[in-house]
């Protein structure tokens, strides 16, 4: 089929956590839409995932925190490539910010 998707439509109404949606799923591939109204990552928690994390901001703001400190603000329209293995966390969410979070098998060296 060939449906058509607004990723800015029916967002989900706001609550305590982020909301989550995986949009497409394969081997070595997942797409995913967040929705964030002003959550973070708890204290000392870090991600470091496997894949490669290229993130957009579709509408909103938000920043990205690394383990050594530098810290990535992010608004509407902008994208970041978080490496596999990066320790990193969300500093901060604005509300109603829709992320778009492309994972990926990283490349082999």
């Amino acid at each position: 089929m060939h449906e058509v998707h607004n990723l800015l439509a029916a967002l989900p109404a706001a609550g305590s956590s982020e909301h989550l949606q995986v949009l497409l799923a394969r081997a070595d591939l997942r797409v995913e839409r967040i929705i964030s109204d002003g959550q973070i990552s708890p204290p000392g928690f870090w991600y470091e995932q496997p894949e490669d994390e290229w993130v957009l901001v579709l509408q909103g703001a938000g920043s990205i925190e690394y383990a050594d400190g530098r810290r990535v603000a992010l608004g509407s329209g902008d994208s970041l490539l978080i490496p596999a293995h990066c320790r990193h966390r969300v500093a901060e969410t604005a509300a109603r910010t829709v992320w778009l979070a492309i994972f990926c098998v990283p490349e082999s060296s």
